[in-house]
């Protein structure tokens, strides 16, 4: 018996709402914490180079871990990993709202991206397995695509009427909306086959070394980025080490090395990875720059809107975007959007930034988001195969992750070291090198096979 068949049709209607719902919450917890960022770091006395850990912490934890949460999934199925992922988020939300010291706070949020690594790509293969193919499952994809997208901006707004009142209700907030999920997941996620997960994914030792040494080595890579420690450098190398032996011992590795030949995906991962760096980094600056401002965090999340309502608003139809553009034109013309929007960014000293300043380069970079961001992910797979479609997925998220884990940590160092003017050239240098990716894949259409 297939899950779609098993489960109950009076009751589908009601899963695709929870699972969307689910990605709102898993897509606001960057926005709002880049607004909160600047209330945290005076709450708890914390510098901007630790503070930065909450939003580089969940990035990382999510980018570190999506490799093996696929394998995860497959070894005890998608419902038991995707309701146990939920109860931990909760907890690690209250957990951080409560905490009283920079390092629990920061260790909440690594975990939190951990379980947004198993609950994002995971809700999306429930979909794809409850839902019948054809027009139902094309409509709820797009619900579920449409509420990732509008996380951004509901994120923006949260935290704009609850940090006000104080930070820790911004970051509480996801604890009881995941309790609720977790609640109608118990009723609504379809049970699997027996025989389903459980037993697959080869030897599991190989693969959970691989995966926690990848998420080790990009934690101590934001570490010595953000504190300038060598030692720190030095250690996510060996980290990085050990993930390449586990990799090259295991049967399965978590990793298909033929994908790393294939030119469109690396173009599309490497262009993907500055996009969403230099986006985070930017807003992270703005946010640090807008507090020193005496700007208020609702005024703050308003000013934000423009780089993040377009792709809300154009979630439904950003494929056609690309399509008619063309992946590679699209990506080309985001990622050119990008840079010019960061280089429009006010410098007004000490007096200030006015709101009508920020509109051209916030619009900018959220134009970016809307010709690139879907653009980039067909680049990435659609000369592929299908039965490669999937892993090549997984890692070019794992890529997008990690620019945004990386990118910010050296940005905040150097906000602290130099101001807002080097911290926003290095996050311009991001956005320019992304360009440079993207004007080269113009000369390889995506669409033709390497």
């Amino acid at each position: 018996m297939s899950i779609a068949s098993g489960a109950r049709a009076g009751a589908r209607w009601a899963l695709v709402p929870v699972l969307a719902a689910n990605m709102l919450v898993d897509a606001l917890e960057v926005s709002a914490t880049l607004v909160a960022l600047p209330a945290v770091g005076s709450g708890l006395g914390a510098p901007v180079t630790r503070v930065q850990w909450i939003v580089t912490g969940f990035a990382a934890g999510f980018g570190g871990a999506l490799l093996l949460g696929g394998r995860l999934v497959e070894w005890f199925g998608r419902r038991r990993v995707f309701l146990a992922a939920l109860l931990v988020f909760a907890a690690a939300s209250l957990a951080g709202a409560l905490a009283d010291e920079v390092g629990l706070l920061i260790a909440t949020r690594v975990v939190k991206g951990f379980c947004v690594a198993l609950t994002a790509p995971t809700g999306l293969a429930i979909i794809v397995a409850s839902v019948p193919e054809g027009e139902a499952r094309r409509r709820a994809v797009s619900v579920y695509s449409l509420f990732g997208a509008a996380g951004f901006c509901s994120g923006l707004l949260l935290a704009g009427s609850l940090t006000g009142a104080g930070w820790r209700w911004t970051l509480a907030f996801p604890a009881p909306v995941a309790l609720a999920l977790f609640a109608a997941g118990l009723r609504v996620v379809p049970r699997e086959p027996a025989g389903s997960g459980g037993s697959g994914g080869g030897p599991r030792r190989h693969a959970v070394v691989a995966g926690a040494a990848l998420t080790a080595a990009v934690l101590l890579l934001v570490y010595a980025l953000a504190r300038g420690a060598w030692g720190g450098a030095v250690a996510a190398v060996a980290a990085g080490l050990v993930f390449v032996l586990a990799e090259r011992a295991s049967p399965r590795p978590l990793v298909n090395t033929a994908l790393l030949r294939h030119a469109p995906l690396v173009r599309s991962a490497l262009g993907a990875a500055a996009l969403n760096g230099s986006y985070v980094g930017f807003l992270l600056v703005a946010a640090l720059d807008l507090r020193r401002g005496g700007w208020s965090s609702w005024e703050t999340a308003l000013a934000f809107l423009p780089a993040g309502a377009p792709l809300a608003l154009t979630a439904l139809h950003s494929g056609r975007i690309a399509a008619r553009l063309g992946p590679a034109r699209a990506v080309a013309a985001g990622a050119l959007a990008a840079p010019a929007g960061y280089a429009l960014y006010p410098h007004s000293g000490a007096g200030g930034v006015r709101y009508a300043e920020l509109v051209p380069a916030m619009s900018l970079v959220g134009l970016a988001f809307v010709l690139a961001f879907t653009a980039l992910h067909l680049q990435a797979t659609g000369s592929l195969p299908t039965g490669l479609q999937a892993a090549a997925g997984g890692l070019y998220q794992t890529c997008v992750q990690l620019g945004a884990a990386l990118t910010p940590a050296l940005v905040s160092a150097l906000y602290a070291a130099s101001g807002p003017g080097a911290a926003l050239r290095l996050v311009t240098a991001v956005g320019v090198a992304g360009a440079g990716v993207a004007l080269a894949g113009l000369a390889h259409p995506s669409t033709d096979p390497s």
